[in-house]
């Protein structure tokens, strides 16, 4: 008998030596407790509600006990420490989550919308009238160019190919179209005609 006494004295979880109930409470009790007072500290520094510090310390303590009932940490301090700080990360990526159910109505959440306001849908509906006319007015090669670039989002060589012109030629188009749209948009020109 008295060699069983002698292994629940040994360090649980090491070499060999059975983890039980027993032995995880004497070793938590002999290593994981005398750090409660640098433990609770950290979690005074490290999360803004203090009112809830001392329930995450039980809750570090549980999950500290629960990995011990598989297998002993070694060394105890820096897995202690590292489950506080995994189980802050985890509350503060809770406490961003806001589940749709628990909001009634949207609206409460008096959020400004990411929509434009009616005056702003009228300015941007009067800006692409202007562009739309803008662009009708370019000679129709130079109009394809502009918009297979800018629009479409073609590369030069790409648009060199599919229009069967050179990508000089295409860069013309380009730079043309671009000085005549900025006349026509921002000269304040009332005469939307292509003049060359």
């Amino acid at each position: 008998m008295a060699g069983t006494q002698d292994m629940e004295c040994e360090e649980p979880g090491r070499l060999g030596v059975a983890v039980t109930a027993s032995s995880v409470g004497i070793w938590f009790a002999r290593e994981v407790l005398p750090l409660e007072g640098a433990l609770m500290q950290f979690l005074r520094r490290s999360w803004r509600n203090r009112s809830d510090v001392e329930d995450l310390c039980q809750d570090v303590y549980v999950r500290v006990y629960e990995a011990a009932q598989k297998q002993i940490p070694e060394p105890v301090k820096p897995f202690v420490f590292a489950t506080a700080r995994n189980l802050l990360i985890n509350r503060v990526r809770r406490e961003q989550i806001v589940p749709i159910e628990s909001i009634g109505d949207l609206g409460a959440l008096d959020i400004a919308a990411d929509e434009p306001g009616p005056d702003r849908n009228v300015m941007a509906r009067e800006e692409l009238r202007r562009l739309q006319a803008a662009l009708d007015s370019l000679p129709p090669r130079c109009r394809e160019a502009v918009i297979l670039r800018k629009i479409d989002g073609l590369s030069r060589r790409e648009i060199a190919v599919r229009m069967g012109i050179s990508e000089d030629t295409v860069h013309r188009h380009l730079t043309d179209g671009r000085y005549a749209l900025a006349d026509l948009l921002y000269a304040g020109s009332s005469d939307m005609r292509w003049t060359s």
